[in-house]
């Protein structure tokens, strides 16, 4: 048993394990994920009136729901299983609706409660098992029934079949673009079925509903989740938000105008009522100058000269109110360029490429091109590189790093030793060993003032110079 509440519509389908006969266990939330639910605000809200409403909503398969009144009194909530009056026999659906909010809906909707139809009981077990038999049917009838017609040579796709409740009759919802005869079609149809056939015509949005799908922006489409009524949309609304007429782009999956167009239209239509018309052109002293483009969110529009449209001037539109102010009372405005500086038209160039499909390919081609160029110019570059450094280490010796300075002294002692006609000049001296020459000159001033020393003497008579043998 089912309690027939699911996102997509499908009645058959079963919202979790505990269930009763009469419907789901949790009338909170069943049947409020689907996109024709209402959210009853009036739920928690006792109703002081006397009178209670005798209608509910009743939904059935698909977007397809109704209202029915309750003669016998019935105590229903929201996803119970009733049976209702149908003609012929009688069908099953979920309630969907109670309570004071059904009056505000079939008002909303101008239903006449005269034209509503009785609820006989809450759905028993026979009511159940039929209906449940007669859904899992519906797949392969289409099936076949799509067979049939493409045996006839019709013009036309069936898109769903729905079986009533109690399996008396079949409704075949279909798309054409022509006028379809269904004279042989039915008596098929009836022949292979064994029913009541009726047969119903849905736009192409209407098939995007039932079906679903997802859009170009990635989200569920708008049709499927929680769009209920299907505005007109014309080639003008892409045109007032300065899109491009491209029907790739600008059409859904029902092959029609997306109905997100119409989302910010309002908006668009608001800021354009301070803008000039598009089709505005100014008289300058250089020539007649038109509108080539407007930016609605910069508020600029973008001018060019009749006789050559390669530089766009843009400017603000409260300057060219002023300019077509001053045109009207027969004056000719300053040329463009002394009002504004040119811009180049790259926009343009993005609009033009915009539509060839190898674009990407090309630039990608111009980049890999530049890469390998830049590859070999830099491999070229290190080859010299190392040429050169090779022919200047075999022309001369590597040159010797600089020492340091506490390294000089010791060069410069090696020299004198070498040349004794510098040992006149003055040494310089490492700064570490400046506190031993002091000390050494105190020494010989202090020996100078004090006595001879007797042992000196003795040292000199004990050892004598030696004498030079070459002398």
């Amino acid at each position: 048993m089912s309690c027939g509440c699911k996102t997509s519509g499908d009645s058959a389908h079963s919202c979790g394990p505990k269930k009763t006969a009469n419907g789901c266990e949790n009338v909170n939330t069943c049947g409020n994920s689907y996109k024709l639910s209402v959210f009853d605000w009036l739920s928690n809200i006792n109703n002081p009136a006397p009178n209670r409403c005798d209608f509910v909503e009743v939904r059935f398969k698909n977007d397809r729901k109704s209202f029915f009144k309750n003669v016998n009194n019935i105590p229903l909530h929201i996803g119970s299983v009733v049976t209702v009056e149908s003609s012929p026999g009688h069908d099953v659906g979920v309630i969907s609706l109670t309570g004071e909010l059904v009056k505000i809906q079939m008002k909303k909707k101008k239903f006449s409660e005269e034209s509503a139809l009785k609820i006989y009981r809450l759905a028993n077990q026979k009511d159940l098992e039929v209906w449940q038999e007669a859904r899992k049917k519906e797949e392969n009838v289409k099936i076949e029934a799509r067979k049939i017609a493409h045996r006839l040579g019709l013009e036309m796709k069936i898109t769903d079949v729905e079986y009533q409740g109690d399996a008396s009759k079949v409704t075949f919802y279909y798309t054409a673009d022509n006028r379809v005869d269904f004279r042989q079609l039915i008596k098929d149809y009836a022949g292979a079925f064994r029913t009541k056939i009726d047969m119903k015509q849905i736009g192409f949005r209407q098939e995007a509903a039932k079906v679903g799908g997802i859009g170009s922006c990635g989200r569920e489409l708008c049709c499927s989740t929680w769009l209920t009524d299907f505005r007109s949309v014309n080639t003008n609304v892409a045109r007032y938000q300065q899109l491009s007429i491209n029907p790739q782009k600008l059409a859904g999956q029902c092959g029609k105008l997306k109905c997100c167009l119409n989302y910010e239209l309002d908006s668009y239509l608001d800021a354009l009522s301070n803008f000039p018309s598009s089709s505005t052109t100014l008289d300058t002293e250089k020539g007649r100058a038109f509108c080539i483009k407007i930016d609605v969110f910069k508020k600029k529009m973008w001018f060019a000269y009749v006789e050559s449209s390669i530089a766009w001037y843009d400017f603000d539109i409260d300057l060219v109110k002023k300019l077509i102010a001053k045109n009207k009372r027969g004056e000719k405005t300053l040329p463009l360029e002394e009002l504004k500086q040119p811009e180049t038209p790259f926009a343009s160039i993005d609009l033009i490429q915009e539509n060839n499909v190898d674009r990407f390919e090309k630039k990608g081609r111009a980049n890999n091109k530049n890469r390998n160029q830049n590859r070999q110019n830099n491999n070229q570059n290190n080859q010299n590189n190392q040429n050169q450094g090779q022919k200047k280490n075999t022309g001369r010796p590597e040159r010797q790093e600089r020492p340091e300075r506490s390294d000089r002294p010791q060069r410069q002692d090696k020299q004198q030793n070498q040349n004794p006609n510098n040992q006149q000049k003055p040494q310089k001296t490492n700064p570490q060993q400046k506190p031993q020459l002091e000390k050494v000159e105190a020494a010989a001033d202090s020996s100078a003032d004090k006595k001879p020393n007797p042992n000196k003497k003795k040292f000199k008579k004990k050892f004598p110079p030696k004498k030079d043998n070459n002398a």
